[in-house]
């Protein structure tokens, strides 16, 4: 329904429904059932004309719902996406690039998804939140702050460790994926106040690319970070899955 703009190779399955204004990419798979660029569920919404943009390459499996953005907002999907079953992406949200979502994962409006980030089934992310590059959300959690790159994020804005392999997979060289492990103990097992923790670890970390990456992360957070504040009762959990 109206303006969609679809790319070569792009596999429409039975009973998808695409409504516009929304641009497709090239060899995109979208599965039996997919509603991609619905309006936003927000109450503020007059019917106004606003537009989905979605790469290449992407796989959006039965159900999967996308929604159009705000007047004046964007709802961005990248390249080379996964969706799997029943996963939502609300309005305005941007994910960046080779991103996987697990079963029903669920993205509420405004949340920023940088490059290859893993959602397992049933996750939850709050409005206006920001996922890291390589961060992995775990099963059936929910997460209301922002989640450094390259962590571990489980329950309820707890971190509980460094996603070594999704690191080494991505090609991170060893030393890097050894500093970021360093830079995960000493931001959350030293007790320190965050503006310590990042002065420590750019001093002794920070000629590392992955550890440029992280403080900039941390310091251009705006809802604040997982796991600064959230040990009390956890520190041997923590530490061993760290």
């Amino acid at each position: 329904e109206g303006p969609v703009v679809v790319g070569e190779g792009t596999m429409i399955r039975a009973r998808a429904t695409l409504l516009g204004p929304m641009k497709i990419g090239s060899r995109c798979d979208i599965g039996i059932n997919c509603i991609l660029g619905e309006r936003p569920q927000h109450l503020a919404y007059a019917g106004q004309e606003t537009e989905v943009i979605i790469g290449d390459g992407n796989t959006f499996r039965e159900g999967v719902t996308v929604h159009r953005p705000m007047p004046g907002g964007q709802t961005i999907i990248g390249d080379r996406n996964f969706f799997m079953a029943y996963g939502h992406v609300a309005h305005d949200c941007i994910v960046k690039n080779d991103c996987i979502f697990a079963n029903n994962a669920m993205l509420a409006g405004h949340a920023i998804i940088d490059d290859r980030v893993f959602f397992s089934g049933g996750s939850a992310i709050h409005q206006h939140c920001r996922i890291g590059t390589l961060a992995m959300i775990s099963g059936v959690s929910a997460v209301t702050k922002d989640v450094p790159p390259y962590w571990i994020m489980q329950n309820f804005n707890l971190v509980s460790g460094v996603n070594g392999v999704g690191m080494k997979r991505a090609g991170v060289p060893s030393l890097e994926i050894m500093a970021v492990r360093k830079a995960f103990k000493i931001m959350n097992l030293r007790q320190l106040p965050i503006s310590a923790a990042v002065e420590e670890i750019e001093a002794e970390l920070g000629q590392y690319p992955a550890i440029r990456t992280l403080l900039a992360f941390i310091r251009e957070s705006k809802r604040g970070i997982c796991g600064a504040s959230c040990y009390a009762g956890h520190h041997g959990e923590v530490a061993q899955a760290a």
